[in-house]
């Protein structure tokens, strides 16, 4: 008989990701942990079952329907069964509600539930990574109708008054470059304000409300004098006759998720604040939705690297397992240690938003904060690509058949590069937190490797945060060799921070009798911390 592969089975997400059980270990008080566990606990059987499901049925994807027998517009969209959980999951695990909670705990609390729901979600998270930054932006105008009105159905515990919100910014001129908006606000004879436009990218058209910028009949052009006005895009059971829904856009991945081009023929709505400064407006969003972005990419590497692991341990070739041939096992570890790297990164920064959305942030923690949201998005982002390739690598030719389920994890991952700002918009906008923000890294990575049991470490990291304060000075001057240079810089940061992170961790651990973690710090200095680059405009004139 002809020998059949088995196929990677999915361990436990929670009971047995070491990684996550360290961290909550570390940080979370004793008497949070009851609940906390049986939350992550039920959202890892979830996962387990969705990753089973998925394996033995046929994706799906949304589908539009823009009009009904009888010549009536309802733009309905038919959602995958794992969506129309979404709901019920948010609200009984609390997936948003508990990051909002009144302690310093309350964003890892909840990104730890992010994190083992994402995957098994569908892409469900965008959408609850939208609504998230919106309650932020709602929270930071000072805006009390529309504050008391929105947030207690954002924030429900009950599937039956949950709400979610888009977040309505790109349009056909382009995603970063918002100063080009074409979305029109006009002031009917009553007073009320109604949107007529286009947007080109909405993720969240399926919520019930909605965040979009548009430019104030008569205000002058550029990103000063833009608004951002709320939606809400429901009349009963039926959606607004103002919002239309052109079509669905076909993408490479996230393929669940219905990412809608739409027009707005006059939709009521409402502005958070001044009419004007809506892109100022627009920033409390960015700390949250990167955040979910980063924790969502280190999720996907989660679930890669463990199903490579399981596969190495049931694949045979040339006579014994995979996990037990030196270069398939140096490998694992290498990803391993990055995937390690990425998760501290991510993770610190879902525990320093929760400190100073709280007022619990140390003095220079809002500055860190400042830097390390946009370091960890765009690196994370890109690892995820990376580690996702590789791991499909690991199961050779089944890796690359789409009813292993396994080539949509590199096609997902794609997103997460692009999401939230690609890897060149963030490290431009690192660049303008550096001035504050690398003297806080200095003082945060002291603190983090106080006490330190890898003192080998300690010069590597060392070393590579200096080097980059040098080039920084050294192009201080040159705004254009600065910009030339800026992901190199970020990269190196986000690594030097990771790797600072790590020392803690491994700190803590070391005094455990655990030495994983201290394994994972070593390996992943040794892959290198400087990815520093010598900006050669004239070159760079030459190859463009």
């Amino acid at each position: 008989m002809d020998f059949l592969q088995t196929a990677p089975q999915l361990v436990h997400p929670y009971r047995n990701d070491r990684t996550l059980l360290a961290l909550l270990d570390r940080v979370i008080p004793p008497d949070h942990r009851p609940a906390l566990d049986a939350d992550l606990d039920a959202l890892g059987d979830y996962a387990q079952m969705a990753w089973e499901r998925a394996r033995r049925s046929t994706p799906r994807t949304p589908v539009l329907t823009r009009w009904d027998a009888w010549g009536r517009r309802v733009d309905r969209i038919e959602l995958t069964e794992v969506w129309r959980d979404g709901p019920q999951l948010t609200t009984r695990h609390a997936i948003l509600a508990a990051g909002h909670e009144a302690h310093e705990h309350a964003r890892l609390e909840q990104f730890a539930r992010v994190y083992l729901y994402h995957l098994a979600s569908e892409f469900y998270t965008c959408p609850l990574a939208m609504t998230d930054g919106a309650i932020a932006a709602l929270k930071a105008s000072g805006n009390q109708a529309l504050t008391e009105r929105a947030l207690p159905r954002f924030l429900s515990r009950d599937p039956a008054t949950f709400w979610l919100s888009g977040q309505w910014m790109t349009e056909t001129a382009g995603g970063s470059d918002v100063g080009r908006t074409g979305t029109v606000a006009r002031r009917d004879e009553a007073g009320q304000w109604r949107l007529y436009g286009r947007k080109w990218f909405s993720s969240a058209v399926v919520g019930e409300a909605a965040l979009a910028l548009a430019r104030p009949e008569g205000a002058g052009d550029g990103t000063q004098a833009l608004g951002l006005f709320y939606v809400e895009t429901m009349d009963g059971p039926s959606r607004k006759p103002q919002l239309a829904i052109d079509r669905l856009k076909d993408k490479l991945g996230t393929r669940e998720l219905p990412t809608a081009e739409i027009h707005l023929d006059g939709l009521p709505a409402w502005p958070l604040g001044e009419l004007a400064h809506g892109v100022r407006q627009v920033a409390p969003m960015l700390n949250v939705t990167r955040t979910w972005n980063a924790v969502c990419a280190v999720a996907s590497m989660a679930r890669a690297l463990a199903l490579a692991c399981d596969y190495a341990a049931r694949r045979e070739a040339f006579g014994r397992p995979l996990i037990e041939q030196p270069l398939h096992a140096q490998t694992l570890a290498d990803m391993r240690a990055e995937f390690e790297g990425a998760f501290a990164l991510a993770f610190e920064v879902a525990q320093l938003l929760g400190r100073v959305e709280q007022g619990r942030a140390a003095p220079h923690e809002s500055a860190l904060l400042r830097l390390l949201t946009p370091l960890a998005k765009l690196w994370t982002g890109k690892a995820a690509v990376a580690l996702c390739s590789e791991a499909l690598e690991c199961f050779g030719g089944a890796g690359y058949i789409e009813d292993t389920g396994l080539p949509q994890l590199l096609r997902d991952a794609q997103v997460y590069a692009i999401w939230e700002g690609t890897t060149n918009v963030l490290a431009l906008d690192s660049l303008r937190a550096l001035a504050e923000g690398l003297p806080s890294l200095r003082t945060a990575m002291d603190l983090w490797m106080a006490d330190c049991h890898e003192h080998a470490a300690l010069a590597p990291v060392g070393e590579a945060f200096e080097a980059t304060t040098r080039q920084v000075a050294a192009l201080a001057d040159d705004r254009a060799s600065l910009e030339a240079a800026a992901r190199g810089i970020a990269i190196t940061l986000a690594r030097t921070a990771a790797a600072a992170l790590l020392v803690r961790q491994a700190t803590f651990a070391h005094d455990r009798g655990d030495m994983r973690a201290g394994a994972a710090l070593r390996r992943f200095v040794a892959h290198g911390l400087l990815r520093l680059v010598a900006p050669d405009t004239a070159d760079t004139r030459l190859l463009v």
